[in-house]
């Protein structure tokens, strides 16, 4: 009786092990709703260690609070299937902050953390329950106010004629969906397309450009950046940051490059498909205009600036799909980042985890499995930039209630 009683209880003991320690079940679709992205970590938490400065830390939070601070107290955001106001995001913020000041030990931190503040986690891709990071930075190029035989690529601020249109006034179900586009006669038509942009001229001559490049491969590269730098021949630098988009899906340019074998899946990196095109000039236009998304900027007067309006801190900003993550999250991330030689060489990937904030969006940024992080500028910001592809953990933390 008794052993007929133990091998009865042995499949409930294991469902019960399984639902409550197994590892979080990959998406079996794309996540589209904030509830799909974010699940609530009830037993697997994460070890808290962070590898940058704490002074980059504090300094990231106070700029989000900046944020958070311009809202509306009762705004709400989705931290997966809860909503907590602005204000709630404030004061855990605050908290997190003060602990942070306060210089706790590791084993201090991470008992707050787990017994003070809710702590969710990224379910990930379709098939793979990890997020996938690549990174960005700012790039600085050679440019000038006028054109000439040197400059001859122009980038251009957001033109009059571009329509957002908000199609939520229309019909309820299409609340958070726009429509980006440009009035013709009675008619509203999709904006012009990159290569109608690039090739037909069709803004030249409307006052809209801010500066030239040499090249438009630096073109197209500060559209996938977001921002940069530009270096005038006097030796002046203004900063230049994303404005609007001209509404068309961005398609990658890598990809259709592995697609035509131009470049093989081992070898595939930023800098690759700027070697490659530096080869095969007549390859060019081509390659950039399989993208049709193009990128309209303005003028800063500080560094980058994120999608909620404050300048992206090196390291410690993090872009995601702004449809299924709440902006401006605290967040922890577990992933890998290069070690580099005197030679500008990469020697090997090294496991990293860190504290950072959702403070950045982007056209590639899409599903609850991407995460582009923020690495400055300079040399290895451009290397990690350019070679970053790996898959880690994401983590969204906000005080309990």
């Amino acid at each position: 009786m008794l052993t007929g009683r133990i091998i009865y209880l042995k499949p409930l003991i294991l469902i019960i092990f399984i639902t409550l320690f197994a590892c979080y079940p990959a998406l079996k679709r794309e996540a589209r709703h904030p509830e799909e992205a974010l699940a609530p970590v009830r037993f697997f938490y994460p070890t808290f260690h962070d590898d940058m400065d704490r002074e980059s830390l504090i300094s990231v939070i106070r700029k989000n609070l900046d944020y958070l601070n311009r809202l509306d107290p009762e705004k709400p955001f989705y931290y997966g299937s809860q909503i907590f106001t602005s204000k709630h995001v404030k004061k855990s913020q605050e908290a997190f902050l003060s602990l942070i000041e306060k210089n706790v030990s590791p084993e201090q931190l991470n008992k707050e953390i787990r017994e003070n503040f809710l702590i969710y986690r990224a379910t990930g891709r379709v098939g793979n329950n990890q997020v996938l990071f690549t990174g960005y930075f700012e790039p600085v190029y050679e440019a000038g106010l006028k054109p000439d035989d040197s400059f001859r690529y122009p980038i251009y601020k957001r033109p009059d004629d571009l329509i957002v249109t908000d199609l939520s006034l229309f019909k309820r179900e299409f609340k958070g969906k726009k429509i980006i586009g440009r009035i013709k006669g009675t008619k509203l038509l999709p904006y012009f397309s990159r290569r109608q942009i690039v090739e037909e001229d069709v803004l030249k001559g409307q006052g809209l450009e801010i500066a030239w490049l040499k090249d438009p491969v630096d073109v197209a590269f500060l559209q996938i950046q977001g921002s940069g730098q530009l270096r005038l021949r006097n030796g002046d630098i203004i900063s230049v940051g994303y404005s609007a988009s001209n509404g068309l899906a961005y398609r990658s340019i890598g990809r259709y490059m592995l697609d035509k074998e131009f470049l093989t899946k081992k070898e595939m990196s930023m800098q690759s498909i700027r070697r490659y095109l530096s080869e095969h000039p007549a390859k060019v236009k081509e390659i950039l205009n399989y993208n049709p998304s193009y990128i309209f900027f303005r003028r800063l007067r500080t560094g980058p600036l994120g999608n909620i309006s404050v300048p992206l801190t090196p390291g410690r900003s993090l872009a995601l799909d702004s449809k299924l993550f709440p902006k401006g999250a605290l967040a922890f991330i577990s992933c890998k980042k290069p070690t580099i030689n005197e030679r500008g060489e990469i020697t090997g990937w090294n496991e990293f985890s860190r504290f950072v904030v959702n403070q950045d969006t982007g056209s590639a940024i899409k599903g609850a499995g991407r995460a582009d992080i923020f690495w400055g500028n300079g040399p290895y910001a451009e290397m990690v930039a350019g070679h970053l592809k790996h898959d880690g953990e994401l983590y969204i933390l906000i005080k309990k209630p």
